[in-house]
């Protein structure tokens, strides 16, 4: 019967802007998996029935975000899933995704540096659920005023790091007017106790006043000496060679022209 079965070892819950993957161990043989997503209010849902993989996305059973759950994940085979009986499961640590999910990277939509002032423009990422509409819900549709985001930003080839807040979606802060900077934007929840900070956006600078030295470095600055070196040297010795060659053929055709004559 089923009651030898193994049941999973090593449940995880992993979560990024409310897409949640249910993950265990070990890969059956000879039996299966079915999952079952038990809430404190809502009913038992049952999800990757008869499944022999070792994870589930189960992002659309959790739709209350603020209810916490557990999984029961069952081992079973196929002809022992209409019996009354219960079969064997593990129970997976309580997951809340309101408090739990992990936040994911901002978008920078645009950024400039004008004068003393720099603008970053950036987007919320986006969650699996929708809208009536059928839009997706961005992760500012869910936390609210729970979410804020912080701008990171320093002087290009400093460590002195500064930061900012906002709840908006742009940042404008004061720099030294013709120097470069670069910058990180992340959302933050500071009512949690963990995950409070969520990932880093792509790190991007700013390109004022910035040269070919400054970009590329002293390699740049060595490469192009060479390369003028080489057309200088062929500036002087293409004609010298030419004119050598001229100088030849001519007298060639000189000693050619006198040996017609003597015969």
């Amino acid at each position: 019967g089923s009651e030898g079965l193994p049941t999973a070892v090593n449940i995880t819950w992993s979560s990024i802007n409310f897409k949640t993957i249910l993950q265990w161990q070990p890969k059956p043989s000879g039996y299966f998996y079915t999952v079952e997503i038990h809430g404190q209010t809502s009913d038992v849902k049952r999800k990757c029935i008869l499944t022999s993989e070792t994870e589930c996305d189960v992002t659309d059973v959790l739709r209350n975000v603020k209810e916490t759950y557990t999984a029961h994940i069952l081992s079973v085979t196929p002809a022992e899933m209409d019996n009354f009986e219960e079969p064997p499961f593990a129970v997976s640590e309580k997951f809340t995704p309101y408090s739990q999910t992990v936040i994911g990277k901002p978008e920078i939509k645009n950024y400039s540096q004008e004068g003393s002032k720099l603008n970053v423009v950036f987007k919320d990422p986006l969650t699996p659920y929708v809208f009536p509409n059928g839009s997706f819900q961005s992760i500012q549709d869910i936390f609210q005023h729970d979410l804020e985001y912080k701008l990171y930003y320093w002087k290009d080839q400093s460590s002195g790091k500064k930061d900012v807040t906002t709840k908006s979606h742009n940042f404008e802060v004061n720099v030294d007017s013709g120097k470069n900077y670069c910058f990180y934007v992340q959302g933050i929840i500071p009512s949690r106790r963990e995950n409070r900070n969520g990932q880093e956006s792509m790190v991007l600078c700013t390109s004022v006043g910035r040269n070919i030295l400054d970009e590329y470095g002293t390699e740049v600055f060595i490469i192009l000496a060479v390369i003028a070196v080489v057309v200088i040297t062929l500036a002087i010795v293409l004609p010298v060679v030419l004119c050598k060659r001229k100088k030849a053929k001519k007298a060639r055709a000189v000693r050619e022209k006198e040996l017609l004559n003597g015969v």
